[in-house]
């Protein structure tokens, strides 16, 4: 019994000694307003695409035991007017990551966002929230962008409640090492349950806004078609919207391909 108890005390004084055990929990907050791409994309004319949909204003990861919590927030209420059985239904959002594997990392991204990251920047997992089941948006990727598909992490089930989108994967999905230390970039985009022959369910931007159409770019895909994302050191600082412009900015040949594409970067805790 004295033993045991001498045990006991010994155990209790490591765990004391070791310290509580800290949660690995990554967040960044983005500007409100600055929901127009390189500054002057507008929103599709049907009423379903409310104004703030698809401004970003926050993010979170949280580590729980094996698996990985995604909260996106939104300056906007969330609803389901195409009965998607999720809590939304327009939103669309891609989470790349920068894990500390060097081998194999990506600088183009998933087809229909028109936009790439820098050489230092490339990913090496992307997490998808959509409204859409997890097959459907494994299905596309796999026809769309199989160099990619073992790569992109879908959740089970995505939910949007109040302003937020969540959905948890698996810890070990996403590869070893302490995410707190990752990169990140938060792409918000609009789901596309009709998308174009090569797009991953993606919302195009053309020149003029349409019903279900973002306006302010081109008509052809020397766009970005990211209509909000994290920039500057990810605080919520108004000089950020600046910072978005930049690494959004693109420039266009005369026969309406990409002579600049948008050149995204990622972003550290």
């Amino acid at each position: 019994m004295k033993k045991l108890l001498r045990l006991s005390i010994l155990g209790l004084a490591a765990a004391v000694l070791a310290g509580p055990v800290l949660a690995q929990e990554v967040s960044f907050k983005d500007p409100s307003g600055d929901d127009f791409g390189p500054g002057a994309y507008t929103y599709p004319t049907d009423k379903v695409y409310k104004n703030g949909s698809f401004d970003l204003a926050g993010f979170s990861m949280k580590v729980k035991g094996d698996k990985a919590d995604f909260q996106v927030t939104l300056n906007s209420s969330l609803e389901d007017p195409w009965g998607m059985g999720n809590g939304f239904a327009v939103q669309m959002v891609f989470i790349f990551i920068q894990t500390d594997v060097k081998e194999g990392r990506f600088t183009k991204t998933l087809p229909g966002l028109n936009v790439q990251f820098g050489p230092e920047d490339g990913w090496n997992k992307c997490v998808i929230l959509s409204p859409q089941p997890q097959n459907r948006v494994m299905s596309e990727v796999e026809s769309k962008a199989s160099w990619a598909k073992n790569a992109v992490v879908v959740p089970v089930r995505t939910r949007g409640a109040g302003r937020a989108i969540s959905g948890s994967v698996d810890l070990s999905a996403l590869g070893a090492g302490d995410p707190t230390k990752w990169g990140y970039q938060v792409i918000v985009q609009s789901n596309e349950g009709f998308p174009d022959a090569g797009d991953v369910l993606t919302r195009k931007v053309n020149e003029f806004e349409g019903q279900h159409r973002f306006g302010g770019g081109t008509d052809t895909d020397c766009d970005p078609h990211a209509i909000d994302l994290v920039a500057g050191k990810g605080t919520g600082d108004k000089s950020e919207i600046e910072e978005q412009k930049k690494m959004l900015a693109y420039e266009c040949n005369p026969d309406g391909s990409a002579k600049k594409l948008a050149t995204i970067t990622m972003i550290r805790k």
